[in-house]
């Protein structure tokens, strides 16, 4: 399972969910998406943009980790 840590990195750089969106060009409510481990892909144009917004790299915001109890 990939988790985004999106939300780590924005208290870090002490970010509002909605400056973030605006930094990157997206809406509130798909940021939030991707904020609270929702989405099901991210475009790497997406991941260029909080990148460059947040100053960071895509291992910043992306992680690897095994499945819990048998969940897909």
């Amino acid at each position: 399972m990939i988790k985004v840590n999106l939300d780590i990195m924005m208290a870090r750089r002490k970010i509002g969910l909605l400056e973030l969106a605006q930094l990157m060009d997206i809406t509130p409510a798909n940021l939030s998406i991707l904020k609270n481990n929702k989405g099901k892909a991210i475009r790497f144009s997406t991941l260029d943009a909080a990148c460059k917004a947040l100053n960071c790299q895509p291992g910043d915001l992306l992680e690897y980790t095994e499945e819990e109890d048998g969940h897909e």
